[in-house]
Parts: structure tokens; C-alpha cells; sequence
């Protein structure tokens, strides 16, 4: 991880991600800690600071910057917190996770990306991730229930079994909704059968590979 920042990387920082609120010291840290560029390809490099979103293979995009460090504000991580990602991607916020929390499973249906995504981290030497590649539109086995999970493609409403894999006490953020009115939502588990709901803000990305429409779970 770079503690070295180039004027582009610093303005990303403190001159688009923090003033859109985004005030917690600890993901602007993160911001500031790892440097975006090494998880862009060369083609796209010159553009890993501006506040756009980036291709990153198989059909896939990074989110921007703000929408990276608001997201990962929404988290509220904790060192102690074990995190499942579902979406890998360019393992950037991946990596951002990992910075913020004790450990972190991240699941990427496209291979490809899972490859590229481990030697990056690697040569950053992020050592508290585990990478697992295959199919989590509706849900991922666990050995246990867990702290956090962000789900970073849009599905139509969360999987159930995702509802169910938190801790009381967890939290879980996904986009639900469909193209082009989807929203940021933070679920807490605050019992055994309860749930809360928190609208965040609303965005557009795409969708979750097998995401199909199901019946909504009522909480």
C-alpha cells in the first residue's frame, strides 16, 4: 500500500470525495492509503482519479470515486467485523474493505476478474482477503452468520439468504431496484426476525448476473 500521493490521487481525496459527504476519517484514510490507479488497467490509468466509472473487463465497471468512499461510509466498519463482498470486480473497494475491517470474503462470478483481482491485492500484499469465484446472485454459504456484507451489482430487492446471514446487529448495503429509479439501502438485522431499512441515496448500476425478479421478503 502507498503512502505517497500524486496530486491527482490527493485531489480524488479532499476535493471530490470529501466534500460530498463523506467526513469519516477512517475511509478517507483508506482513500488516501490505496492508491486507485493499480487497480485500473493501463488503457484506463490517466482516468483513475476523475469521477467516473471505469471498464474493467467482462461488461463490468468500477463505481466512481464518491460513490466508492459514500458506500463505504454507509458500511460503518469496524476492526473486528468479518465481511462478505459479493462482487469483486477490480478488487479495489475490495481492498478498501480489507483496510477497514478483520476480514473479508469476496465472491466474483466472472473468473477473469477474480484472477486479476488476487494479484493486485497480492501486490499490495492485502493479506485479509479471501477471494472465491462462482454464482451469488441468491445467496453464499457460510461457515457462520456475519458482521457485514455489501453487495456492489444491483439486484430487484436483496436475496433472503442474504437477510438471514447477518448477525443481529449486522448491516448489509445493495442497490436494489430497477433501471432508472434503484436506490443505496443499508439493512441492520435488529433481531432474529427483524429488519430495518435505510434509503441512502439513488444511483444506476448494472445489474447482478442471475438477478431475476423474486418474490419480496416482507420485514
Amino acid at each position: 500500500m502507498t503512502n505517497t500521493m500524486s496530486p491527482a490521487h490527493s485531489n480524488m481525496v479532499w476535493q471530490q470525495v470529501r466534500p460530498n459527504e463523506v467526513s469519516d476519517a477512517n475511509v478517507l484514510e483508506a482513500l488516501q492509503q490505496i492508491d486507485r490507479a493499480q487497480f485500473v488497467s493501463d488503457d484506463y490509468k490517466t482516468l483513475a482519479y476523475s469521477d467516473t466509472r471505469l471498464p474493467i473487463g467482462c461488461g463490468q465497471f468500477m463505481w466512481t470515486p464518491l460513490e466508492e468512499g459514500r458506500i463505504l461510509q454507509f458500511l460503518q466498519l469496524k476492526p473486528t467485523d468479518m465481511v462478505l463482498e459479493v462482487g469483486t470486480g477490480s478488487g479495489f473497494f475490495t481492498a478498501l474493505i480489507a483496510k477497514l475491517s478483520l476480514n473479508v470474503i469476496s465472491i466474483e462470478y466472472f473468473a477473469e476478474l477474480s484472477v486479476l483481482a488476487a494479484s493486485r491485492l497480492k501486490a499490495l500484499g492485502v493479506r485479509n482477503v479471501t477471494l472465491e469465484h462462482g454464482d451469488a446472485s441468491h445467496g453464499w454459504k457460510l461457515a457462520d452468520r456475519i458482521d457485514v456484507i455489501i453487495i456492489t451489482a444491483s439486484c430487484p430487492q436483496v436475496p433472503e439468504d442474504y437477510l438471514h446471514a447477518l448477525k443481529v446487529g449486522g448491516r448489509l448495503v445493495a442497490i436494489t431496484g430497477q433501471a432508472p429509479a434503484m436506490k443505496v439501502q443499508r439493512i441492520t438485522r435488529t433481531g432474529e426476525w427483524q429488519w430495518q431499512t435505510e434509503n441512502l441515496f439513488e444511483t444506476v448500476v448494472a445489474p447482478m448476473v442471475h438477478a431475476e425478479t423474486k418474490s419480496e421478503f416482507t420485514f
